[in-house]
């Protein structure tokens, strides 16, 4: 196994530990009921997978498929194609997950600059598209010759004109920078606490709180795209409501159905690679112990890089009684 640094977080997996969580895992050879597979990883090809699940079962579909890149997952390539192949593969891949959604359900579709415009050419033509949300990823190489990389979309999406949005759930809270008062010297609209000056504000759709896993971090692992749990935080608590189903048909190392749990919703993951899916277990194993989600407290969604004393008061010192909220 390789030797990490001492304040390395990441999560990995013994030998022994991927043998205890394969057998929680779950392949279906025939139709299941909704109880045969709520809470469970699915282990197999997500088209195989897909052809045994019950109809109109799913509130909150969320989908981050592989982008249009030459990438390796776990020694399993994808290749680039072009627009149009993308595009055909996209359909290969979602419409038969079409079937599976209530009339009421919100769907939620990942992309990069790159494979955006065949993800807007299949949502349109399937689904209600709402609006497209672009997250700062802040990782990202610089380049000479070309700006650097270092955000994604994801298209919000829904299968009729009713469906699920709690916009009191994904509020933000945000440092006031130009404090106005009314007339009397009473604030407007922010509020005056120990750490500052601070407004709660409405969740849009350019996303800069965010910060992509990384080694210190409880949550990381080897994924090579996994998404921060605060994002799912978002988007799980936006459309959807306590014990709504929730399904990541590619669902990596389980950042979805984690996050799911977390926040008291059911939820099925399908993910082809057997050290993914372990992953998956164990991190929903941990949740059972600790439902905290960085970036997420006190029922609202703090910006990046916010230090936090232990009383959940804001600051901008860093003690021993002082967490980093990302």
């Amino acid at each position: 196994m390789e030797q990490r640094a001492p304040r390395n977080r990441t999560l990995t997996l013994t030998p022994g530990e991927i043998a205890f969580y394969s057998r929680k895992l779950t392949t279906l050879d025939g139709p299941v009921s909704v109880e045969e597979i709520l809470n469970r990883t699915l282990c197999q090809d997500m088209l195989s997978a897909v052809q045994y699940l019950p109809d109109g079962f799913v509130d909150l579909l969320f989908v981050d498929p592989p982008y249009n890149l030459d990438k390796d997952f776990n020694g399993r390539r994808f290749s680039r194609r072009n627009q149009a192949g993308y595009l055909e593969m996209l359909e290969t891949w979602l419409v038969p997950l079409i079937r599976l959604l209530r009339p009421t359900a919100s769907v939620y579709i990942c992309s990069d600059w790159n494979s955006c415009g065949a993800v807007q050419l299949f949502a349109e033509k399937y689904f209600h598209i709402r609006n497209r949300i672009t997250w700062e990823r802040e990782k990202g190489r610089g380049a000479k010759a070309n700006w650097k990389n270092c955000s994604e979309d994801i298209w919000f999406c829904t299968v009729s004109n009713e469906y699920t949005f709690d916009v009191d759930a994904v509020k933000m809270k945000r440092k006031v920078i130009a404090p106005y008062t009314h007339d009397d010297g009473r604030p407007k609209d922010w509020q005056k606490e120990d750490g500052g000056n601070f407004r709660i504000t409405h969740p849009s759709n350019m996303w800069t709180d965010l910060t992509v896993p990384f080694w210190s971090m409880p949550e990381n692992t080897d994924h090579p795209t996994q998404k921060p749990e605060k994002l799912l935080a978002k988007i799980i608590l936006a459309g959807s409501r306590p014990g709504d189903m929730v399904l990541d048909p590619f669902a990596g190392s389980g950042t979805t159905s984690v996050v799911a749990k977390k926040l008291g919703r059911n939820y099925l993951g399908i993910e082809i690679d057997r050290t993914y899916c372990c992953l998956a277990e164990k991190r929903l194993e941990l949740a059972e112990r600790d439902k905290t989600i960085q970036g997420y407290r006190d029922g609202v969604f703090w910006e990046r890089n916010t230090a936090l004393n232990g009383n959940g008061s804001q600051s901008n010192k860093k003690g021993n009684h002082t967490s980093l909220l990302f």
